[in-house]
């Protein structure tokens, strides 16, 4: 991997991946409130509510919410070949946990829920940290109400990813929930090594789409460079973005992170310098 400004930062990965970049299907959705019952596991809490609001799958924000128990794991060098990066142990602090910013993908894996979540956290003796939420083993400690979009037409599905060799949400199609929905809505996996604001604005313009916002957003940069000069160099990150536009047809996309040391940071990510590592989940909502 080259490192460095003005040099394009490139992970190999093991597998060969396909031509197109960006997995998309045009939807239908709704930006709805998504209420989590305190005692229940974060996933089983994630699937009633969207049920409620008659959804299988979408994209949420998780600032604020509370978890105990709560178990993640952190971005990780492969120990292995099989993968161009990993994950690391699991860590289970104790006390209760508290996202201070986070993003969820929520679909189906092997035909029952799952849900795909980074963030950064507060723990429960004031350490902070970040990485990627355990559905089996959390569980949320407070009700909450948090913004979602549900998607109708579309969900987010884990399948085998032949490039990667991890098992990744991607948009597929799916039959109509509600015939009286509208908005036009667009749900997306970026692929690896593609920059991911020049990817969305290539996306974006192809169908003439000027403004959009940008709803979800889970993924993982090779790295990443900021708009005010900051820089990550450690290659493996978990991201999460806190804020994503499409406006003017350029992309302003603000983001968490972790990298595989454990060092955070956020920022608005530089257009043409921030390729995609693994993959990046996101929902567009077009104005």
């Amino acid at each position: 991997m080259a490192q460095g400004e003005g040099v394009v930062r490139q992970i190999e990965q093991p597998g060969i991946g396909t031509a197109e970049r960006i997995q998309w299907v045009e939807t239908h959705g709704l930006a709805f409130p998504v209420t989590l019952q305190a005692g229940l596991p974060l996933l089983e809490a994630v699937r009633r509510s969207f049920a409620a609001a008659g959804f299988t799958s979408g994209v949420a924000k998780l600032d604020g919410l509370a978890l105990a128990p709560f178990a993640y794991v952190m971005p990780a060098l492969a120990k292995t070949p099989e993968h161009a990066a990993f994950y690391s142990e699991t860590f289970r602090p104790a006390g209760v946990a508290r996202i201070e910013t986070g993003a969820m993908t929520f679909g189906q894996r092997d035909g029952v829920p799952f849900f795909h979540a980074h963030g950064l956290w507060t723990e429960g003796d004031g350490k902070r940290g970040g990485g990627h939420v355990l559905p089996d083993e959390t569980m949320v400690a407070e009700p909450i109400t948090l913004p979602a979009v549900g998607l109708d037409g579309a969900a987010f599905v884990a399948e085998p990813d032949s490039e990667t060799n991890f098992k990744l949400f991607g948009p597929k199609p799916a039959g109509l929930l509600d015939a009286t929905r509208n908005g036009r809505f667009f749900a997306l996996r970026v692929k690896p090594n593609v920059d991911f604001c020049e990817a969305l604005e290539g996306f974006c313009a192809e169908r003439q789409i000027r403004e959009a916002v940008i709803h979800g957003g889970v993924g993982s940069t090779i790295g990443a460079r900021f708009e005010d000069g900051g820089a990550v160099e450690n290659f493996a990150t978990e991201v999460a973005i806190t804020s994503g536009r499409i406006v003017g047809g350029e992309a302003e996309i603000d983001v968490a992170l972790v990298d595989f040391t454990g060092a955070m940071a956020s920022g608005r990510l530089k257009r043409g310098d921030n390729p995609v590592l693994m993959t990046f989940e996101l929902v567009l909502e077009v104005n």
